[in-house]
């Protein structure tokens, strides 16, 4: 690269941004590795690629005033296994008290995440009773401190809840589950927080490689489409369709959920890069073109067939490639990047218009981490970035100054200012 080049690519490079409930995408930040750069490294990628919000497992305290002062807002998840302790009213203080309190409000924190898909994985028979419990104890540990206009208040679910997903319309919870989701539901429509779900075309791809189309799944905006017969709508990929049939679910178990106008949002998505050889799919082209499929939709800021008002909103996973997540070889290459700072791939988006902004979010807003998750087109109102991953990272990548360093793996082609 010439040298002046170089030094006009830096002056070009974005400031920090301050997210707001207008933002759109966000980015799982997973720690679950032996080889991850400190907090401040995922920093210089985060606010180089203008991404406001972000998602962490946990509320790991160094984490967290990593963030102070960023202007980036986090979704901060209660892990797993703290769900017995905070479901009782003391518990839940307690943990707000020594985890949430301290962080603000220089770290902008705009929702809790109770568990992760506790009601199917692998712990749920010992866990899924805490979970409504915990959500209410935390909940009102935040408006005994005056935060729950801040702060909402969620859990985030895998489709697996679902008992069927296709047509959307027909879309329902499993039985067993109503007992547990329906008083969650309830709890969602009193405060206003959103309904967050875990939604991975890929894993319906890779399950039925023959029953389901390759371009429908990655999001590919040449494909016709699917109808569904019933409600009239047509679905231009399965991503608002997984999307939409959370939303029917929603409304057949709990009308008044659905009156209230519950918002579905999309707290995990992706597609990973490399995996085992029985793991169809997972190959660096497919998951450059779904994820840049993803970001592309949701620059758009349009909202579902179901729900065209609303924009639709996304959190990726996830920011870096995780070498310790148990499971099959994909689990571990999700990432948009390696631990080093290189891309895991070629990869081409447009940020959305409104990504980093100025103006202040709100409690109900969510926003993009240490504990296991189970797991464009170049237009002028903003800018288009190339990820190459034939960029070699030099030694001592992570100890350069923070816009040298993301600018050495992120080559912006087009900047309209």
């Amino acid at each position: 690269m010439p040298l002046l080049f170089f030094f006009l690519l830096l002056l070009l490079l974005p400031a920090a941004p301050e997210a707001t409930s207008s933002a759109l995408l966000g980015i799982n930040y997973g720690r679950v590795g032996n080889n991850l750069p400190p907090t401040s490294a995922a920093l210089q990628l985060l606010t180089t690629l203008g991404v406001g919000r972000v998602r962490l497992y946990d509320a790991d305290p160094a984490t967290l005033r990593a963030f102070a002062n960023t202007g980036i807002e986090l979704i901060v998840g209660v892990p797993d296994e703290c769900l017995a302790a905070v479901s009782t009213p003391s518990g839940a203080s307690s943990w707000v008290r020594s985890h949430i309190q301290p962080a603000l409000p220089a770290t902008k924190i705009s929702l809790l995440t109770v568990g992760n898909e506790i009601l199917t994985g692998a712990n749920s028979s010992s866990l899924s009773r805490y979970l409504l419990p915990a959500m209410g104890c935390v909940h009102d540990a935040l408006a005994g401190l005056g935060l729950d206009k801040q702060i909402a208040v969620t859990t985030a679910h895998n489709l697996g809840v679902l008992a069927v997903s296709y047509p959307p319309s027909a879309a329902v919870f499993r039985k067993e589950l109503l007992p547990v989701l329906c008083p969650i539901l309830d709890f969602h429509a009193r405060t206003g927080s959103p309904f967050l779900v875990n939604a991975y075309p890929y894993f319906a791809y890779a399950g039925d490689p023959k029953g389901v189309e390759l371009e429908y799944a990655l999001l590919e905006p040449g494909h016709g489409g699917v109808p569904d017969p019933t409600s009239g709508l047509h679905y231009p990929n399965m991503l608002v369709a997984q999307v939409d049939a959370a939303y029917h679910a929603v409304a057949s178990a709990n009308g008044a959920a659905a009156r209230a106008g519950v918002e579905v949002r999309v707290s995990e998505t992706g597609w990973p890069s490399a995996g085992d050889g029985n793991e169809t799919g997972a190959t660096p082209q497919n998951a450059a073109r779904y994820n840049g499929n993803v970001m592309r939709l949701v620059s758009e800021g349009k909202g579902t067939p179901l729900r065209p008002s609303g924009p639709l909103r996304v959190y990726m996973f996830a920011l870096f490639n995780e070498n310790m997540k148990p499971g099959p070889s994909s689990e571990r290459n999700y990432g948009l990047f390696k631990p080093d700072g290189t891309p895991a791939y070629e990869l081409s988006y447009r940020l959305p218009k409104d990504n980093s902004t100025t103006s202040g979010g709100t409690g109900g807003g969510i926003s993009g981490g240490g504990g296991y998750n189970g797991h464009g087109d170049g237009s002028s109102d903003s800018g288009y970035y190339s990820i190459s991953a034939s960029g070699k990272a030099p030694v001592g990548w992570w100890g350069w100054t923070p816009q040298a360093a993301v600018a050495a793996c992120v080559a912006v082609l087009v900047m309209a200012l």
